[in-house]
């Protein structure tokens, strides 16, 4: 049982709130929703929806975008981040890792205390708050 004084993030050195905390469960859903709605509107778009088109362009805008600007369409929108355990660039293997992972759906839903999923703790990142 957790104590009362603990939070996620804590054990990585994370704030409990505020800025670089843990990004919480409602935002991560939201996000992932926006990402997936733009997937299916370019797959209908290109596609005249294809599942395979529209997990392909999920995950190849989870790469670019977090490989550029830290945080996929959906995550920038709602104020999070994808960031290094360690300090500096979340570079390109890691988004892509991590998005690989997350198409695989399962690794997405096994949390750690700290709400970490581990397709975060296999690329050695954190989705945090801006």
């Amino acid at each position: 049982m957790a104590d009362a004084g603990d939070w996620a993030g804590k054990r990585i050195g994370l704030p409990e709130t505020g800025p670089r905390s843990i990004a919480r469960f409602g935002r991560r859903l939201g996000a992932i929703a926006i990402d997936w709605a733009l997937a299916v509107i370019l797959s209908i778009a290109f596609f005249h929806y294809d599942p395979w088109a529209t997990l392909a362009i999920f995950a190849v805008e989870q790469v670019l975008f977090i490989a550029l600007l830290s945080g996929s369409v959906g995550q920038l929108i709602l104020g999070m981040r994808v960031v290094p355990l360690k300090t500096g660039w979340v570079g390109v293997w890691r988004p892509a890792v991590r998005t690989v992972l997350l198409c695989l759906v399962i690794p997405a839903a096994i949390w750690d205390k700290d709400q970490r999923g581990l397709h975060d703790k296999v690329a050695g990142t954190v989705l945090v708050r801006k």
